[in-house]
């Protein structure tokens, strides 16, 4: 299955009728509905203010690593990790240490997502810099390096430009022998995807399905110039997902979430799959015969149990 099949991100803690005080309960239960019915990895956003795709800037946002832990306690199967931690929020060796927290709060369990960040408005309001582009790169790249050497070593050191880490200890240990498992977030096509070759064991895509296909070439060219199986990177999408137990009604609240986000007809085609069960299955299958091992989703009525119940079945069956 490598890193995931099928992902449910919860980006958004905005829930109809549920207040602040009963909020993490309901997160809870989506988690707990999510896993029973075939998802097998949970996901949430690493932000402290909610992006402008999703919802109001001033909407409920939770601290990532702080949530993933209370959710490791609340299930047993599912992979935990953030879609993406941005590498400017956290020192490197922080960040290792508390992914391999939530790896042994969760019994090996946790993935390390990562990417160059992106968000300048949550930067300037909490204080953080904001490199240009390509120091941000360059920091991705040393800060996947320090993050698995402290995953896989006893006590490494590493000196770069923007971080070092001096015979660091992480203990306890990663709960996996192997280290915890790295997931890079985006697409560019000279560095992303070059980093994801040469340190990654899972890269995440966004895109229709030509997009997708030419993301996955260049990744193949990119492994073949490090001497990369290709076959050894699991290969996935971020997306939304409607579904509902008809297209009719399906359709109409994929008509709702687009003019809620503002989404063109384009847009919203390259980044919303929806439908009843038997065409999202359809829908899905697709993307995985273009060259995906696998596909996360948000959902923008993921505070309807039934409806996260529904989306997992659908699923269940590729």
């Amino acid at each position: 299955m490598g890193v995931t099949r099928f992902g449910l991100q919860i980006p958004s803690f905005d829930y109809p009728g549920v207040e602040d005080r009963d909020l993490f309960s309901h997160i809870a239960q989506i988690a707990v509905t999510a896993e029973a019915s075939g998802f097998d990895s949970l996901w949430v956003m690493d932000h402290f203010y909610q992006i402008a795709s999703v919802g109001p800037r001033t909407g409920p946002m939770l601290e990532a690593y702080t949530l993933l832990g209370a959710l490791a306690a609340r299930t047993t199967r599912v992979s935990l990790g953030t879609m993406v931690t941005g590498v400017t929020y956290r020192n490197p060796a922080l960040l290792a240490k508390q992914v391999t927290t939530l790896d042994v709060i969760s019994g090996g369990r946790a993935v390390l997502g990562i990417g160059a960040a992106w968000n300048d408005d949550e930067h300037a309001g909490y204080g953080f810099e904001f490199p240009p582009v390509r120091e941000r790169m360059d920091r991705l790249e040393e800060a996947l390096q320090i993050c698995r050497a402290m995953f896989k070593d006893k006590a490494p050191s590493f000196a770069g430009r923007y971080y070092s880490v001096n015979a660091a200890l992480n203990e306890p240990r990663p709960v996996r022998p192997g280290g915890i498992p790295v997931l890079v977030g985006g697409s560019g096509e000279q560095r992303t995807l070059e980093l994801v070759a040469r340190h990654a064991d899972a890269c995440n895509l966004f895109g229709d399905l030509a997009t997708v296909r030419h993301k996955l070439g260049v990744l193949d060219r990119h492994c073949e110039a490090v001497g990369r199986d290709p076959a050894t990177i699991t290969r996935t999408r971020l997306g939304a997902l409607v579904v509902a137990e008809t297209r009719a009604e399906a359709e109409s609240k994929g008509r709702a979430l687009a003019e809620e986000r503002g989404m063109d007809e384009e847009r919203y085609r390259a980044y919303v799959i929806a439908g009843d069960p038997a065409a999202v299955r359809e829908q899905v299958a697709a993307y995985f015969d273009a060259g995906l091992d696998g596909m996360v989703f948000n959902m923008p009525d993921a505070y309807d149990l039934a409806t996260v119940r529904l989306a997992g079945e659908a699923l269940r069956g590729l």
